[in-house]
């Protein structure tokens, strides 16, 4: 069961989460807390689903509803399907995208998002764009300006400037990373 949980954007506040998720007799092996999001691997009552919402209600966090909750993983789906799915770059810009795919205004889309994931949409389609390029960079024989045009970046300038950005490393310290990789998987298999 995955709650999400509105203003919960630090690491503090995931201490605090894990500590009721304890309270309520749940192992670290039964969760996953993430920012935002904490996903119970087991089934738990609804009055124990009730005390971790009022006690964190305590706390200046809250417990989205379910619909609320299916919104956000509504706008994580198109994300991921957009970055990872799509050889073709959507026609409008990526909040008239989501929006039309969701059905609902952007603004509104963007302010939930925003208060439980703790980043804007942009941000975290940024984020997942880089991480993309750093797969195709180290397990692709992909060119910069092939891995540009692949997640649809107005120029390679503008992928190396986001991937620094991001990574605070060039996207050329990653191309050597697979190098040094390929050269060692090489002697490796020789040694055998």
């Amino acid at each position: 069961m995955k709650l999400y949980v509105k203003h919960m954007i630090s690491l503090q506040c995931k201490a605090l989460v894990v500590e009721e998720l304890k309270r309520l007799g749940l192992s670290s092996k039964q969760v996953i807390v993430d920012i935002g999001m904490v996903d119970i691997l087991e089934d738990i009552t609804e009055e124990q689903k009730e005390t971790f919402r009022l006690n964190l209600l305590k706390s200046g966090l809250e417990v989205l509803d379910e619909k609320s909750s299916e919104l956000i993983e509504k706008i994580k789906d198109v994300i991921m399907d957009m970055i990872h799915n799509q050889e073709e770059r959507p026609k409008v810009n990526y909040s008239d995208y989501i929006a039309e795919k969701i059905g609902l205004d952007y603004n509104y889309l963007s302010g939930i998002f925003s208060e439980v994931k703790g980043t804007t949409i942009q941000q975290f389609i940024i984020w997942h764009k880089i991480e993309r390029a750093k797969e195709m960079l180290l397990y692709g024989d992909y060119s910069l300006t092939e891995i540009s045009d692949r997640l649809h970046y107005s120029s390679v300038a503008h992928l190396s400037s986001q991937f620094k950005k991001v990574t605070g490393l060039t996207s050329s310290y990653y191309k050597q990373i697979k190098l040094q990789r390929n050269k060692i998987l090489s002697l490796t298999t020789n040694l055998l």
